[in-house]
């Protein structure tokens, strides 16, 4: 009698132990279900559309840019990092991208209209520019300042008195370029161009005296060009500011997705070891080496990941 009591007092147990654990799997898959359907934002819109679109550049080398068979750069690979793990967030390893080319006049447009769904690639983050737009942490610093014709006599910004200067429209770039014609009544000729390329053929083609861009962006156009001795990067800088990817407003989710990849990218070496592939070494299209080290402001900066603005 005593070992039938046990035997039924066990196999109650075993059945109690059965239904708990298969109520606890129902939960979890609840459960699973449930954060599934909380995504919001663009999360939920590339879940629903099975497809991520993503802002590229055409000539930001050496951040985003055509290589003549894709987009490359070091700002992309930080981008599509950011797009394994959303797939991973979602489960949606099939998950397509879609790139759509972005210049710097409408790249803030066309995310707010919905036409991409973030891009990492040379847009800096500005006070101005957070009302527009949200950022992730920065994952570069750097100086603007200017590029022009090596024997031109031009060393410093006030030797641009009375001269055409050029630069990218709809940068902050030229909003500080602006600034410092007004203050300080350099009476400059300043003219607005589509892209980084138009901008520095009008400084080769003597349009104008001076291009005033990103320094990085400046050392990749010298670099591509068949003479690059020619030119000369100059100038007290006129700020020092911050990229960072760049979503829409009021996607919180998106962000703390993005600043997990970055953060993880600079504490352990792989943003360093990505921008030594971009910016000590050949690169392609055709080799050339931008020959731009690693700062020690780049340095603190993967030590100790943030979206601190420096404007």
């Amino acid at each position: 009698m005593r070992f039938a009591a046990r035997y039924s007092s066990c196999r109650r147990t075993s059945r109690r132990r059965t239904l708990l654990a298969a109520l606890a799997a129902a939960c979890f898959a609840f459960s699973a279900q449930a954060q599934e359907q909380e995504f919001t934002g663009t999360l939920k819109k590339i879940q629903d559309d099975g497809v991520v679109v993503l802002g590229v550049r055409a000539a930001s080398t050496p951040f985003s840019y055509f290589d003549g068979q894709g987009t490359v750069g070091y700002s992309q690979a930080i981008a599509l990092a950011i797009v394994e793990q959303i797939k991973k967030t979602l489960a949606r390893p099939e998950l397509k991208v879609r790139e759509v080319t972005i210049t710097s006049s409408n790249r803030i447009l066309m995310l707010q209209n919905n036409q991409i769904d973030l891009e990492c690639s040379s847009t800096a983050h500005t006070h101005e520019r957070e009302s527009e737009a949200a950022f992730s942490d920065s994952f570069f610093q750097y100086s603007v300042r200017m590029i022009v014709r090596r024997g031109s006599g031009i060393a410093d910004f006030p030797d641009l008195a009375g001269k055409t200067v050029v630069t990218t429209a709809g940068t902050t770039d030229e909003r500080l370029l602006r600034q410092m014609n007004s203050e300080k009544h350099l009476n400059m000729r300043i003219v607005s161009v589509r892209d980084h390329p138009d901008a520095f053929s009008a400084l080769k083609d003597g349009r104008a005296a001076a291009f005033v861009m990103d320094e990085p962006i400046m050392y990749g156009l010298k670099a591509a060009d068949p003479h690059p001795d020619d030119f000369v990067v100059t100038g007290t800088p006129l700020a020092y500011e911050v990229y960072a990817c760049m979503f829409r407003k009021g996607d919180p989710q998106l962000v703390e997705l993005a600043n997990g990849v970055i953060e993880r990218m600079q504490t352990s070496g792989e943003a360093e070891r990505l921008y030594n592939v971009w910016f000590t070494q050949p690169i392609p299209p055709h080799g050339i080496n931008l020959n731009f080290p690693l700062s020690a402001a780049m340095r603190a900066l993967f030590a100790h990941p943030n979206d601190h603005m420096l404007d």
